[in-house]
């Protein structure tokens, strides 16, 4: 198999890792090639799935929830508690799990790496899952431009079944289960889960109206567990090594759980994915592994994970890497790969690009979101060309609220507008100087305030 490009990517490789510390990575080979059966299970592979193999479906749904596992995808819900809510019970037909490889978050690729070196690890994850939640077939559905991940998707796949790992009596049990692979379409939206069924289904990626939840009645209405890719993969050691180890991991002051794949792009001299303890600082990670801003930038703002979390100032980089950590400055800890934003950058113009990406990615199935995106690109883009009116930014962040949580059918608004509510208040300034007051004064026009 060909060497991934990571293995070049910043410093994943070369980081000194072990099974009691890094149980996402340690199986890694230095030269970024691909992580064959013979080699995974040489590295302990599969045996978290022999375990859960002699557990009830409850036992590992709790090991799980007791570990303190979260959602690595960027709503960060409890994996255990979402599978201990999956329909059980004889009388319930056997369901699905649908492992979410969309990744279609901006400045996100950690789940890429996991897939295209360790995709044995995913399957071993996806196996555990299925015990846990009556499942018999799983389905990865992977961001079109993943080439070379499905490519060692599909080998690995192959391999499994070969070996008996996949398909009747898995690992010589009585339990029957496969995976196929589903390439999407590449829609962002499909990272809500019930958009994500839709599109697996051949519908439209619309969200799903809930009740009924995908835990009770999802893909071709069986009951169906959504996870992300990272999040399926801890679960093997976690069944390996059970719960007490598993919540070890993190440091003291996170209420999470294990580890995490942390990252910083943007102009550091450093930019890389890292695993390490959840509660880390950010600054650590900043300074320590991303080895800080190039000669001749400085760090203006930084966003913790992803486009659709808010922007923080450099002082916050003390906050502790985990959901209450970020959440004490004001934003969610989302994918956990850091943006690094420089001096020279203008926020209007960044916000604009975000905007627009967000806009053009909604379904259109509610009006604030399918209408109220699209609003803020058209004031940001005249913000931007220094032809702002007076008012625009008192509509931006009345858009803010009418998008906020709980307002729109899911969290793509919410999620889309979060870094420009936090934009508005530390850089107001740079919002004010695109407005042309002179050309308003002249025509003795009022402020237009208005509601949206």
């Amino acid at each position: 198999m060909s060497a991934s490009p990571f293995a070049s990517f910043g410093t994943i490789n070369a980081m000194p890792r072990a099974a009691e510390t890094h149980p996402l990575t340690w199986r890694l080979r230095d030269d970024g090639a691909v992580v064959g059966l013979d080699e995974y299970r040489n590295k302990d592979g599969y045996e978290g799935a022999r375990k859960a193999l002699d557990m009830k479906a409850d036992d590992i749904a709790g090991l799980v929830k007791e570990a303190g596992l979260k959602g690595r995808g960027g709503a960060g819900f409890p994996a255990g508690v979402k599978w201990s809510l999956t329909a059980r019970g004889e009388e319930m037909p056997r369901g699905y799990v649908v492992c979410n490889a969309d990744e279609m978050e901006p400045n996100t690729y950690k789940d890429r790496m996991l897939m295209e070196q360790l995709p044995h690890l995913l399957i071993e994850g996806m196996i555990i899952s299925a015990l846990a939640n009556n499942s018999f077939r799983g389905y990865i559905f992977l961001r079109g431009e993943y080439v070379d991940a499905a490519r060692s998707l599909e080998e690995a796949l192959v391999e499994a079944r070969e070996a008996g790992i996949l398909g009747t009596h898995v690992l010589g049990s009585d339990f029957d289960f496969d995976i196929f692979l589903h390439t999407g379409a590449g829609r962002y939206i499909c990272g809500e889960e019930t958009a994500l069924i839709n599109s697996l289904e051949g519908r439209r990626a619309n969200p799903r109206s809930k009740p009924p939840f995908p835990g009770q009645s999802g893909a071709w209405g069986k009951p169906t567990v959504v996870n992300n890719v990272e999040t399926l993969c801890n679960a093997p050691s976690i069944l390996a090594n059970g719960k007490n180890w598993y919540l070890g991991l993190a440091l003291e002051g996170s209420d999470d759980g294990g580890t995490k794949l942390f990252g910083f792009t943007g102009q550091v001299n450093n930019p890389g994915l890292w695993e390490l303890p959840l509660g880390t600082t950010a600054r650590e990670i900043f300074e320590d592994y991303a080895q800080g801003m190039k000669s001749g930038y400085q760090l203006k703002a930084w966003q913790p994970g992803g486009a659709g979390t808010g922007f923080l100032l450099p002082e916050h980089l003390s906050a502790q890497m985990c959901s209450n950590g970020i959440g004490e400055v004001g934003t969610r800890m989302g994918t956990g790969l850091s943006l690094a934003i420089d001096h020279t950058v203008s926020m209007v113009s960044l916000l604009r690009n975000m905007e627009e990406f967000f806009a053009r990615e909604s379904c259109g199935w509610c009006t604030p979101c399918r209408d109220g995106l699209p609003w803020t690109v058209r004031i940001l883009r005249s913000l931007e060309r220094g032809e702002g009116e007076q008012g625009d930014i008192e509509i931006l962040e009345e858009l803010t609220g009418k998008l906020g949580p709980g307002k729109t059918f899911c969290a793509h608004a919410p999620g889309a507008i979060e870094p420009l509510g936090s934009a508005i208040q530390y850089f107001r300034d740079e919002f004010e100087q695109g407005i042309n007051h002179p050309k308003r004064e002249a025509h003795g026009e009022p402020i237009p305030v208005g509601s949206v």
